[in-house]
């Protein structure tokens, strides 16, 4: 039986197997499976007010990619000269057009080709092929993100949990703070800890003072899902939006946390948390009080059970049906995809 058969019923379910983990060869083939196929975080528009193009290094999957800024709008597109490959722009600026710096072609800061030093007599030039790629690119709420090659629109994504957070508002997050964690191990067992409560009471003991354990939600869409967490007044104390496959965002009362899970190998993940704050008088207490403190607790677990999978005795796991819907919801996804 393959690993990528995760059954639909939770309680008959068992979990990937462990090769899925350890195998090179899933995690070389989930980047163009999962990765090429799925949207990603690029950043908050505020991030590049008044830079003018800003360039994305890295991009995703080592891609790059150069997110442009004009006076109306921001788009993105292939940061790599399309004559010799040259990486077009190194840092950030502001320019009114883009110049590759090997051999002068130019382009306007959508893409267009716009000239080209001795190319007279070139047939069948400029061509299409002579634009820089246009990325697939949206923005929602302020935050920015794109796709290679997406299965669908950003909508079918985020929408059907965008519903649970109309509350939410937008405006007024300042990023205050970017941290990048290096985690001994696979992107996916980093992602299913976030995507299941059930580890609070035995992992983060000070969390699960202020998180009411009994009242955890957990539900699940087309590509995302949504943990909610209250705290003993039946107030929300926060809640955990996932996008498939690697991007969290923690909505507490002072604003939005952002964690991105890049892979790096199958036994090594960074991890980029970006803090946007709307209130910095909130910050010092509630669920998103220690961030840093919650990470070094998820960090250690989750390298534990790296050096486990790789026991000859194990293979794959069952499921809680009533705490880890997200973790199932998340399997079945890599499954539908890698297959």
């Amino acid at each position: 039986m393959s690993i990528f058969e995760i059954d639909a019923d939770i309680r008959k379910a068992r979990t990937l197997g462990s090769e899925f983990y350890t195998d090179a060869r899933f995690f070389e083939e989930s980047k163009q499976k999962i990765f090429v196929r799925t949207w990603h975080f690029l950043g908050h528009a505020s991030d590049i007010d008044g830079l003018n193009p800003t360039n994305l290094l890295p991009g995703f999957l080592d891609e790059p990619l150069l997110l442009v800024r004009s006076d109306t709008e921001i788009g993105c597109v292939s940061n790599v000269c399309t004559h010799r490959g040259k990486i077009l722009v190194e840092e950030p600026c502001r320019a009114n057009l883009i110049r590759c710096g090997y051999h002068g072609r130019r382009f306007s800061l959508d893409g267009k080709f716009l000239s080209m030093p001795e190319f007279e007599g070139v047939e069948e030039f400029p061509a299409e092929s002579d634009n820089l790629r246009q990325i697939p690119f949206v923005s929602r709420g302020g935050f920015l993100f794109a796709a290679l090659d997406p299965i669908a629109d950003f909508g079918s994504f985020v929408n059907d949990a965008a519903e649970r957070l109309e509350d939410v508002e937008p405006a007024g997050l300042a990023l205050v703070s970017t941290l990048d964690y290096e985690v001994n191990a696979h992107w996916a067992l980093y992602c299913e800890n976030y995507l299941e409560g059930f580890h609070i009471p035995y992992v983060h003991r000070a969390l699960n003072e202020i998180v009411d354990y009994g009242t955890y939600t957990t539900e699940t869409f087309r590509y995302s899902s949504l943990q909610t967490g209250f705290d003993g007044d039946a107030n929300i104390a926060a809640r955990y939006l996932f996008l498939f496959p690697n991007m969290m965002f923690n909505f507490y009362p002072w604003g939005i946390s952002v964690n991105v899970v890049l892979p790096v190998s199958p036994s090594k993940s960074v991890v980029k948390f970006l803090t946007y704050v709307r209130d910095e008088q909130l910050m010092d207490s509630g669920a998103g009080a220690d961030l840093h403190g919650v990470e070094l607790e998820d960090e250690a677990v989750v390298e534990s059970v790296q050096r486990g999978i790789r026991s000859r005795f194990y293979t794959h796991g069952r499921y809680s049906p009533t705490r880890e819907q997200g973790t199932h919801h998340f399997h079945r996804l890599i499954a539908e995809f890698m297959k």
